[in-house]
């Protein structure tokens, strides 16, 4: 009984309750307008905004988005987040590439950059301690597509310190964010569809050790600033770069330089020998270039290979070629040389190949007959009494019926090694090693 007197007490409360709340409606309704707007008022209080559209929706509250949705999950697991990164920029630059001949962009699916994709190395980058991408290499590839530049790829690769991208179809501008990869030692963009001025911006890439521009259609000059990049390979043959030789050439401390197959004018200068301590081959064939050798070339002692042939090069050869004591390719030819061949040269202990042909040279020496009866020195088209293969008297007669000297002349005699030209041989693997640089006269892959 208790229990059913419980609940009656309960309905007639809830009743009493219903009664008044309906009293208070129709005494609102009933309202003046003050009392309408505060009920109004209420309602939007209560309700969160007007109901069935109001005049100003303005004076409305921002409504309630609730709790921010978390950002998208990415359906793979990768080796760390610096892999994380790349992932997106590979793909783009796989959606760019509409011909892949040898089907390379077929392996980039997945997570797995660092062991399945094609192309592409990883390393432990140094200031996270974690697996990133390090190497690119493109060579031979022979990628290609409508819009296939680099910009929005080696530029978004943070953690890149090499790229060889050989022989692909690549083009547009260099990206300009080259400074911002803070670990990127060298860049191979040869043989690709690159044009305009030299690429002013792998000036600030200050880390490059190795930069190959060679096959492109690079024109107009090199920046001066090049030729005091800390680099070990400098390679922009094969390009239509017009200028004089800088003055400054032997400030830069490479190893291997070759600027063949440009349009190259004015003479080397004679801070050549400023390189000494570095400088291993030079090729400087097929410009311009005019003017006298200078002397300070016999400093180079490092050097195994030396080219300047098909030029305007003009006058006799310095005696102080015969401190080159390296020299194993030294190449002249196709040059407007005179002069007697000084024979000292010729004792040259590691020389391979001297090679002289095309010029107007009038004499050699013992020494230097030794090499021509082995094969090692070309004296052939000159203007030697007594050789084969000689030019006509008549060319040499006109040649030598102009007043031809150097501005140097006063020099070309000076010797600044030892008296014994003959020095110990030094070769370093069996049949020579030089010759690295001619390699960079093809356009593939060294």
């Amino acid at each position: 009984m208790g229990s059913v007197s419980s609940n009656v007490a309960i309905l007639l409360i809830i009743f009493e309750l219903y009664t008044t709340l309906l009293l208070l409606h129709n005494h609102l309704a009933n309202a003046d307008p003050i009392a309408s707007k505060a009920r109004e008022t209420l309602e939007i209080i209560i309700g969160g905004g007007i109901g069935g559209g109001g005049d100003n929706p303005s004076d409305a509250p921002p409504p309630d988005d609730g709790p921010s949705c978390p950002p998208p999950v990415s359906p793979f697991t990768f080796e760390s987040k610096r892999i994380e990164i790349v992932y997106p920029v590979i793909q783009r630059l796989k959606a760019k590439i509409t011909c892949d001949p040898l089907g390379i962009t077929k392996s980039w699916v997945g997570p797995d950059i660092c062991n399945k994709y094609q192309g592409f190395r990883c390393a432990t980058v140094p200031d996270y301690g974690v697996k990133a991408l390090a190497d690119v290499q493109f060579n031979g590839y022979n990628f290609s597509g409508p819009d296939l530049t680099l910009e929005g790829f080696i530029d978004e690769l943070p953690d890149l310190s090499i790229f060889h991208g050989n022989s692909n179809k690549f083009a547009g501008n260099i990206p300009k964010k080259l400074s911002t990869i803070r670990y990127l030692f060298e860049l191979d963009l040869s043989n690709n569809n690159f044009n305009g001025q030299f690429p002013y911006e792998v000036l600030g890439a200050t880390k490059l050790t190795f930069l190959d521009l060679r096959f492109n259609s690079f024109s107009g000059a090199v920046p001066p600033q090049v030729f005091t990049l800390d680099l070990d390979v400098l390679f922009i043959n094969n390009n239509n770069f017009v200028q004089r030789l800088p003055d400054n050439l032997g400030s830069l401390p490479v190893l291997f330089l070759t600027l063949a197959n440009n349009k190259l004018t004015g003479p080397i200068p004679s801070s050549i020998g400023k390189a000494s301590k570095t400088l291993d081959e030079v090729i400087f064939l097929n410009n311009q270039l005019t003017g006298c050798l200078p002397c300070e070339i016999g400093l180079l002692n490092k050097a195994t290979v030396f080219d300047v042939s098909r030029n305007l090069l003009t006058g006799p050869i310095p005696w102080s070629f015969a401190c080159l004591a390296k020299m194993e390719i030294l190449n002249l030819a196709k040059n407007q040389f005179f002069g007697v061949v000084p024979d000292p040269i010729c004792q040259l202990p590691n020389l391979e190949s001297f090679d002289l042909s095309s010029n107007y040279f009038t004499g050699v020496g013992p020494e230097c007959w030794k090499l021509i009866q082995r094969k090692v020195l070309d004296v052939t088209m000159n203007c030697i009494p007594g050789l084969p293969n000689q030019r006509s008297k008549a060319e040499c007669d006109a040649f030598f019926c102009k007043p031809r000297s150097c501005s140097n002349q006063g020099s070309l005699t000076w010797v600044p090694c030892s008296s014994k030209y003959s020095q110990p041989a030094t070769s370093t693997s069996p049949g020579g090693r030089a010759g690295i640089s001619y390699k960079a006269l093809k356009p593939h892959r060294l």
